[in-house]
């Protein structure tokens, strides 16, 4: 024990912080065991679907130009399909982050005069420049795609009376966000978006349902698709891609709605058929084996930081007793200097760019400055230890990541640590 307090020490972390966390850890034990059992449910699901879309030696190589019969691109689809439990995927380098899976996935289902309902209030920042919420070149509204959105109510729930009256002749699409984005009210869990769901088709039964599954996959035993959601879209710098996964992103749905995503994403007539691998197949398939764990790490650091906080007064969203259906954790700091305080301790803790300062930017797609932390492998990855807000009240900041629950842990105590020397908490 005295070898690792003194590791501590090297990354300046007190043994009165150390200490501290310690006795969380403890308090913690037969909930992290809890997550540990998920992660091994969905680590047999991934495996069995590996196995049973014979996944072989030939599907780590990439290929080049137009991509034709491009076996491991088209088994990694296959794979993505079973896991998800739906009847197609899409699943490509091409696909350059989670909001251009969103976006590609309702630009190729909306047609001009349609209208798209989002019955869970304001959609993620830069989802709303895809809509055109703020203007924006090629937004749905430039194309006739009308938008709709039902806030939710006081308690974070949905509004079925509201969403009702909002459902008419011309809502195609509604979108669902699991996750809580910029905002302080809670991520829903794949019962209650099932719950959503099946009250929007029992209105039109034609309808398609998204859902905006970032930060969600292998947290529960079920995705969304398991519940009628038409459409998850996702990126591969978060859960699924499990560290490894340098770029891409993910539909998985129904047929119909995948084809036209597809010809969507490379041109009417191509469709799924082009579209090199490169060469990321590799690290797409161990990224994806590798997820439930990583997950799995990824919501024991963001528990823990959430039970380091609260005893200091913080607002936490999740507290630090309630179930979890993302990997995100937000905190309630109140100012922009202990927000920042906050990310430059995560950012001290990170295996690349330690010795970087992060700083608030204009980050497009964004209506405030945003400060992000991560000293990432892969630039931008979410999955890996990483803390991000924007650069407005109530000053709060979106945790997430930790590739392994040891690093996670290092981190918050970082990050805590930095805030106590500055006498911030």
């Amino acid at each position: 024990m005295m070898i690792v307090n003194d590791m501590y020490e090297k990354m300046g972390i007190s043994p009165e912080t150390v200490k501290k966390g310690r006795q969380i850890c403890e308090d913690l034990k037969e909930r992290f065991d809890r997550i540990d059992q998920v992660a091994e449910y969905n680590q047999l699901k991934v495996l069995n679907a590996f196995r049973e879309c014979k996944v072989s030696e030939a599907c780590l190589y990439g290929t080049t130009g137009y991509g034709y019969n491009d076996i491991g691109r088209d088994t990694l689809e296959e794979v993505y399909a079973q896991i998800f439990n739906t009847q197609a995927a899409l699943v490509r380098p091409q696909i350059t982050c989670g909001t251009h899976a969103l976006a590609l996935a309702l630009m190729s289902n909306l047609r001009p005069g349609d209208e798209l309902l989002s019955p869970v209030g304001k959609p993620y920042d830069t989802l709303e420049e895809v809509i055109g919420i703020r203007e924006s070149k090629g937004s749905l509204k430039e194309y006739g795609i009308f938008y709709r959105q039902v806030d939710l109510l006081t308690d974070s729930s949905f509004d079925y009376d509201k969403i009702k009256e909002a459902i008419n002749e011309k809502t195609k699409i509604v979108t669902i966000q699991r996750s809580k984005g910029y905002q302080t009210r809670k991520t829903f869990s794949v019962k209650e978006i099932g719950e959503l769901i099946a009250f929007v088709k029992n209105i039109k039964s034609d309808v398609i349902c998204m859902v905006d599954n970032c930060y969600g996959e292998f947290v529960e035993t079920i995705e969304p698709s398991d519940v009628g959601a038409d459409m998850v879209v996702g990126s591969l710098i978060k859960n699924p891609g499990g560290g490894l996964a340098p770029i891409g992103g993910y539909i998985a749905g129904r047929k119909d709605c995948i084809e036209n995503a597809a010809y969507r994403l490379t041109s009417p007539g191509l469709g799924k058929e082009v579209g090199a691998s490169l060469g990321v197949l590799k690290d797409f398939y161990q990224g994806l084996f590798l997820a439930p764990t990583v997950v799995a790490s990824a919501l024991k650091t963001s528990i823990f930081a959430a039970n380091l906080f609260e005893k200091e007064g913080f607002k936490v969203v999740p507290d630090s007793t309630e179930s979890r259906h993302d990997i995100i954790q937000a905190i309630t700091l109140g100012s922009e200097e202990r927000v920042c305080a906050f990310c430059e301790g995560i950012q001290s803790a990170a295996p690349v760019d330690s010795f970087v300062t992060p700083e608030p930017w204009d980050m497009p797609g964004y209506d405030a400055k945003v400060i992000m932390a991560a000293g990432a492998f892969v630039s931008g990855s979410s999955i890996e230890l990483s803390a991000d807000g924007p650069i407005k009240p109530p000053f709060a900041v979106y945790f997430q990541g930790g590739l392994t629950w040891p690093h996670g842990k290092t981190g918050i105590l970082k990050a805590y640590q930095t805030m106590a020397d500055r006498g911030l908490l």
